[in-house]
């Protein structure tokens, strides 16, 4: 008889167990997909961990004791470089799980000032313990300034601008596949954070994550259309009309 795959709801309770008596973590909780109540059999757990400044490592190593007492951790992968210094990142593939159900850790500093927690950007995160509430959830949403807005729209127009061209100088060198990589990497990124900010501004930076849900399905189903090309031909039609919307987009934005 095989052995029973572990769930979410195992890995999380042994958790709570082994980190919920060391002094030196505060708290733990879970966002992603439960954030946005979008939890499915293909979702992983996105797990953060707030410990004493000094504890990340020992933290760290207590969680892998709680996850090795469940089951063989068969892949570990840690972030090497994080934008936010006060922030570790690893993620667990065990043995006896669905192999979609990645973990997803971070462990930040109590003194840090970034805790993924304002709601209108990570979701209603769902807390498994928070000792002495030391752990807020910002009553102040962190949104995004007029002038900050007006820079990042002129920016975005500047880089395609500059660059969007070069996807139609490949086209017509007749190299499809460095005119795909700049499409997807010029064209289609820009397009998607300009449909962002139009539709939903607190996750403008998301890329393609979420847009099946923020944007309005008929954005969705275009924007499918525009990202499955067929031959340079196709490329070249679908490259122009991403062009006109994004142009219209950004046109409506700054007006």
């Amino acid at each position: 008889m095989s052995e029973k795959k572990l769930t979410r709801k195992i890995i999380i309770k042994t958790l709570v167990n082994f980190l919920k008596p060391i002094d030196y973590i505060h708290a733990f909780w879970e966002g992603g997909a439960v954030a946005f109540n979008r939890v499915d059999k293909w979702s992983d757990i996105d797990l953060y961990l707030v410990v004493d400044d000094d504890r990340v490592n020992d933290a760290l190593q207590e969680v892998e004791s709680a996850l090795e007492s469940l089951s063989p951790i068969e892949h570990k992968y840690e972030t090497q470089q994080m934008i936010w210094p006060d922030i570790f990142q690893a993620f667990y593939k065990m043995e006896n799980t669905s192999k979609y159900l990645l973990i997803d850790l971070a462990i930040i500093k109590i003194s840090s000032p970034e805790k993924f927690l304002e709601p209108k950007i990570h979701g209603n995160v769902v807390f498994y313990f928070n000792k002495s509430n030391k752990v807020k959830v910002p009553h102040v949403e962190n949104n995004v300034s007029t002038e900050k807005l007006r820079q990042r729209l002129t920016r975005l127009k500047m880089r395609f601008d500059l660059f969007n061209i070069f996807v139609q100088k490949e086209i017509d060198r007749g190299n499809s596949l460095e005119a795909i990589d700049l499409y997807f990497n010029v064209t289609i990124s820009s397009l998607v954070e300009i449909l962002r900010i139009k539709y939903y501004l607190p996750h403008h930076e998301f890329k393609m994550r979420y847009v099946h849900y923020e944007l309005p399905a008929e954005a969705v189903k275009k924007l499918e259309y525009l990202c499955f090309v067929k031959t340079i031909k196709d490329l070249q039609e679908k490259y122009s009309e991403a062009t006109r919307w994004f142009n219209e987009t950004i046109f409506y934005l700054k007006n």
